[in-house]
């Protein structure tokens, strides 16, 4: 079986489940998934794999790495794969080159998995977090981000217009708190990404409602929303978990098993942009 496909499988067991994946599952408190050794945060679909397996610690290894601590996994806990991925250039049939994805991964474990790890290798995870200011970081995101497009608010509906690259929004006080509000205007920036100026993946437009290539802007915004949202420490609480939309996205990742992943990578390269991660 192919990576992507193993990957796509482990997400629609979720949705099957009614859990969708990328909406925000991991805590603020803990951040996001990362390896123990390295400390470094797993990026794009990795994300909502590992955190959606409701784990406490955010911390993971391999099971090499468990027994380089000393350490084992524990009998009959099933690990996790986390995906590797880049482009390489191949020279196809007609001898022109072209960029494939390339992909490969391994298993890791939850260290909740894990048994006679120096506990002293472990961060502790915090418990007090009460004094962080979450609204004025979510300001700071929108504040931030680079080439900002244009945001009105007073409209009908939230959306973003990449002829006119302007982000139409609802009054602030018309949204039932504010983590709805700045969580729905999240995915529109994602969105707002696409454009020429940016990241040009729109080519200058959004296409009709429905079709394969809505579908996966869509799955790219809601990802990156969840990234948004991470980063500011609120809820990702616009994801309907409906069993229309639930089924709706079943049937996308069963047409299309790189759908998932590639939708992530995007949604990540996106997140970063408004960020200005490396920049």
């Amino acid at each position: 079986m192919k990576v992507y496909e193993i990957i796509t499988n482990r997400i629609i067991e979720k949705l099957e489940a009614g859990i969708v994946p990328w909406h925000k599952p991991w805590h603020s408190v803990e951040g996001m998934p990362k390896n123990l050794i390295s400390k470094k945060e797993y990026r794009g679909i990795n994300v909502f794999m590992l955190a959606v397996q409701g784990y406490e610690s955010p911390y993971w290894l391999s099971f090499k790495q468990t027994q380089e601590l000393g350490g084992y996994v524990k009998k009959d806990e099933k690990g996790t794969p986390v995906v590797f991925w880049n482009w390489i250039n191949q020279i196809d049939d007609e001898e022109k080159e072209k960029n494939v994805p390339f992909m490969r991964y391994y298993t890791v474990y939850n260290v909740s998995q894990c048994e006679n790890i120096d506990e002293s290798k472990i961060p502790s995870i915090p418990t007090v977090h009460n004094d962080f200011d979450h609204i004025a970081e979510c300001e700071a995101i929108i504040a931030n981000m680079p080439n900002c497009p244009e945001i009105q608010q007073g409209k009908q509906r939230a959306s973003y217009n990449p002829l006119t690259d302007i982000i139409s929004m609802p009054r602030f006080d018309s949204f039932d708190t504010a983590e709805n509000f700045y969580a729905t205007l999240y995915h529109e920036q994602i969105h707002s990404t696409g454009h020429q100026s940016r990241l040009n993946r729109l080519n200058n437009n959004i296409s009709s409602f429905g079709n394969e290539e809505y579908s996966k802007e869509e799955l790219v915004a809601e990802m990156g929303a969840a990234f948004l949202c991470g980063h500011a420490g609120i809820d990702n609480i616009t994801i309907n978990n409906s069993v229309a939309y639930i089924q709706g996205w079943l049937k996308a990742l069963k047409d299309d098993k790189k759908l998932v992943i590639m939708a992530a990578a995007q949604a990540q390269k996106a997140a970063d942009y408004i960020l200005r991660v490396n920049q």
